[in-house]
């Protein structure tokens, strides 16, 4: 299990084992936010605490972060998908980095073409420095 949380300490997550990847994004939010998502459902593995003020962005998805030290914690869908489940990923920079370090980066063209471009080989250590 991950544990993350803000700088202060008074937002926090969890999810339950490792994930598969970390995603990058370059779309106008994430490129500024400096965020590696880790990606799941709420409650199903992912759980977030503490009091966040949210940016809502597109009317699909709100950016959480800490009101207190700003961190940004997670985002989450606004609305339930089909099956009554809510997307949600977590934010892998408020983790501590050795149990990451591994974890391939994926790319996503958030920005242009709304596609995942392909693995470079890089990971999560190669990021961090």
């Amino acid at each position: 299990m991950l544990n993350g949380s803000c700088n202060c300490g008074s937002v926090r997550w969890t999810f339950d084992g490792l994930p598969e990847s970390a995603t990058a994004c370059n779309c106008t939010a994430c490129r500024r936010y400096g965020v590696l998502w880790a990606y799941g459902h709420e409650g199903e593995g992912v759980d977030v605490s503490g009091t966040t003020k949210a940016y809502v962005r597109g009317g699909s998805l709100g950016f959480h972060f800490c009101p207190e030290c700003g961190c940004v914690a997670y985002w989450r869908a606004l609305e339930p998908d089909r099956q009554g489940r809510r997307r949600i990923a977590v934010n892998l920079r408020l983790t501590e980095p050795d149990p990451i370090a591994h974890i391939p980066i994926d790319h996503f063209d958030g920005l242009d073409k709304w596609e995942d471009l392909p693995r470079d080989g890089r990971c999560i250590r190669d990021l961090w420095f």
